[in-house]
């Protein structure tokens, strides 16, 4: 079969121009290399997790993924079989005979594409020859006692070394790409590159080395990107070598992608080199969807959650959990990075607007954000075992009191009320009521924190006096561990806390991607993100008006510190006045944008990049239609006819606006005739179907 015409599987038919028609298409393999293939460290393994399936539907049998053998996650990750393409495992017999360890199998995703694991261990004998080979071909040394990048040589260089067996019984045919994610894959980019194998080499960079450990140290990083001596900067934190496998991979690629275009502009300036291609991260959408059930679990969700603020606040009870609304920040703890710190500022001057203007809404923000402690807060385990006993006593009470009006009935009679409870039954009340007394305030944290005294987000609270006072309109819970369903004080998995919240808030000041507020969005919780943010970017790219979906973008690139804080405050003062009916239009028109995010839509970026490295790899074999780069303008949600109830558009003069005012909006919201237009408005994803003979699918095609 001619590849022009048989390349529809690997969508290559129409955007690249192949001379070579004896060429079949089983011939071309495509590999992806992560350090984090079968092994979570961070966003990257989600990257992979999601996008296999995507991956794998487009290459079937001819996708593949490599990454580091950990028995204690293959066990539960892999089930091991034999390679079905020759090729492979003669690569992989090849090494097996030099004393190296290779697995092949499935990785038990969704999807499930063949993985290829190499045990570290077993080659780490070669680790001193590797590591002068490697000084030879790029005048990079590493020291012995950086482990993570003694490893990466071990990997990039096995890497290497099965490319080459591999495209070595291909004779001079493109059989190859090969993507490599982030710097720890990079030596075996480099090294492929300086033995001139027949590879098509993609690398994309998730995050700068340099740019995160920069504006870890809370520097003005953006302003300054120009300004920087990046040999300077990167041997004072004792990274130079690291940085420089990452920026020789950049180099040495056919194909540079970055996530996002604010990590492009940092690539540009950190690496020297602007990327070829923004391939932004999605997410397998079939994963959070519950279709039409999404409401019906946020009001589950948030009663579980309201059953933890009972206990945690017993004897402060004094707010109407009915008008109570619950934001969270989640993710690593990177108290700058995240934007913890003008977060928490802008809580204390939405703290002040409520209490000025006499709101009766209350705010509970959860911060959930792993840190070092011992255990549990003792006050906190015990507000739960408070909340619980009171529960057992109104059951008894409620059980004896049914059952005596149930006699009464039976009798004919209407009971005395005065005489249905006795006085043991009384008794029993005032003493639970007695027992939700306390002299010490909720508190703001539910663990024993080690060195609570030096804690960034404690130090804060102390600072702006956020101490769950009685006259306070926003009270502040720090969970330091991540969430689990089998915790005895919040007993809810992360999912199950997100779909439960009103709002995310991520005011993030580095954020490569962002896939916190992508969840968000993907579970119809509106949230706050950042225009330095990957996630707000996009979303500002493709949404009209982002407020109106729930992605409320801050500024803090081109505005102060002070005026993004008070921006962040209004955003959050505004959606703090949105009565239930807007929140929930509110909610239906963020869920509508997961199709945004759907990999069935943005895995086309990671196509071009493909078809770009073979055309730049193989110039004589394929050319590229001029055509061919994605694009997304013409294509944006707009903004919603029945505008508001977004509180961009819809803030009131007063905190004290009129009810027909909402209303008159309400009348004007049609969620059929919304939800109609949002799915016009989206571009289709591409068909991975077979295409008619003798037509040829030109790269337009899946514009709208």
């Amino acid at each position: 079969m001619p590849l022009a015409r048989s390349l529809s599987m690997t969508s290559l038919n129409g955007l690249l121009q192949c001379e070579d028609e004896d060429l079949p298409v089983e011939d071309l393999l495509l590999f992806e290399i992560s350090w984090e293939v079968t092994n979570k460290v961070g966003g990257i393994y989600t990257v992979i997790q999601t996008k296999a399936k995507t991956t794998a539907d487009e290459w079937g049998e001819n996708y593949f993924l490599i990454g580091p053998y950990f028995e204690h996650n293959v066990k539960t990750q892999v089930e091991f079989s034999e390679p079905p393409n020759p090729a492979v495992k003669k690569a992989m017999d090849t090494m097996k005979s030099q004393g190296c360890q290779v697995f092949f199998g499935r990785w038990l995703i969704e999807g499930s594409p063949y993985v290829l694991l190499f045990d570290i261990g077993s080659a780490a004998w070669n680790l001193d020859k590797w590591k002068g080979e490697f000084w030879e071909v790029s005048n990079i040394g590493i020291p012995f006692h950086d482990r993570e990048a003694n490893d990466a040589v071990i990997f990039g260089s096995l890497t290497a070394w099965f490319l080459k067996e591999l495209s070595s019984q291909f004779d001079d045919k493109p059989n190859i790409i090969a993507h490599f994610h982030e710097w720890q894959a990079g030596v075996g980019l480099i090294l492929s590159r300086s033995q001139k194998l027949p590879v098509a080499t993609i690398f994309t960079t998730h995050a700068t080395l340099l740019g995160r450990y920069l504006c870890a140290a809370s520097i003005d990083f953006y302003n300054n990107l120009d300004q920087f001596d990046i040999d300077k900067e990167a041997g004072e934190r004792q990274i130079y070598h690291r940085y420089c496998m990452e920026r020789a991979s950049v180099h040495c690629a056919h194909v540079f992608t970055t996530v996002s275009q604010i990590t492009a502009t940092e690539a540009e300036h950190m690496l020297k080199k602007s990327p070829d291609v923004v391939t932004p991260n999605g997410l397998n959408i079939k994963k959070f969807s519950a279709m039409h059930e999404f409401q019906n679990l946020h009001s589950m969700y948030k009663a579980r959650i309201q059953e933890f603020i009972r206990g945690h606040f017993y004897g402060h009870l004094d707010f109407d959990l009915d008008k109570t609304l619950f934001f969270f920040i989640a993710g690593r703890y990177e108290f700058s990075n995240k934007g913890a710190d003008m977060f928490l500022e802008a809580l204390s001057r939405l703290n002040f607007l409520l209490r000025v203007h006499k709101a009766d809404v209350t705010v509970i923000v959860f911060f959930i954000m792993p840190a070092k402690t011992n255990n549990f807060n003792v006050e906190t385990l015990k507000g739960q075992a408070v909340r619980k006993q009171l529960w057992d006593t109104a059951q008894s009470v409620k059980e004896k009191f049914g059952r005596k009006l149930y006699n009464a009935l039976l009798k004919g009679e209407i009971p005395d009320l005065n005489k249905i409870l006795d006085r043991d039954d009384i008794s029993i009340m005032k003493r639970a009521i007695f027992s939700t007394q306390r002299h010490s305030l909720p508190p703001v944290t539910t663990h024993n924190m080690i060195d609570d005294s030096n804690d960034p987000i404690l130090n804060t609270i102390r600072r702006i006096g956020l101490f769950n006072n009685r006259t306070d309109r926003v009270k502040v819970i720090l969970h330091p561990e991540f969430l689990s369903s089998t915790s005895p004080l919040l007993p809810l998995d992360y999912e199950e806390f997100v779909r439960g919240c009103h709002l995310g808030v991520f005011p993030s000041y580095y954020e490569p991607w962002g896939y916190t507020p992508a969840e968000c969005t993907v579970m119809g919780i509106p949230s706050v993100t950042t225009n330095l943010s990957g996630f707000g970017c996009f979303m500002q790219e493709h949404v009209a008006d982002p407020e109106a979906y729930g992605i409320y973008i801050v500024d803090r690139r081109f505005r102060s510190p002070d005026e993004s804080c008070n921006q962040l405050t209004q955003f959050l003062y505004g959606f703090c006045q949105q009565n239930r009916r807007q929140r929930i239009i509110q909610r239906n028109r963020t869920e509508r944008l997961s199709d945004l995010l759907d990999w069935k839509y943005l895995g086309r970026y990671y196509m071009h990049a493909r078809h770009l490295a073979l055309s730049r790899t193989f110039p004589d074999k394929f050319e590229m239609e001029p055509s061919a780069p994605p694009k997304t303008e013409g294509f944006r949600f707009p903004r919603p006819s029945s505008v508001p109830p977004s509180p961009s558009v819809s803030q009131h003069s007063s905190p004290h606006h009129s009810e027909a005012e909402d209303e008159d909006e309400d009348e004007r919201y049609d969620e059929d005739e919304e939800a109609e237009r949002d799915r016009q408005n989206i571009k289709s994803p591409f068909s991975l179907g077979a295409l008619p003979q003798g037509k040829k699918k030109q790269h337009g095609e899946y514009r709208n």
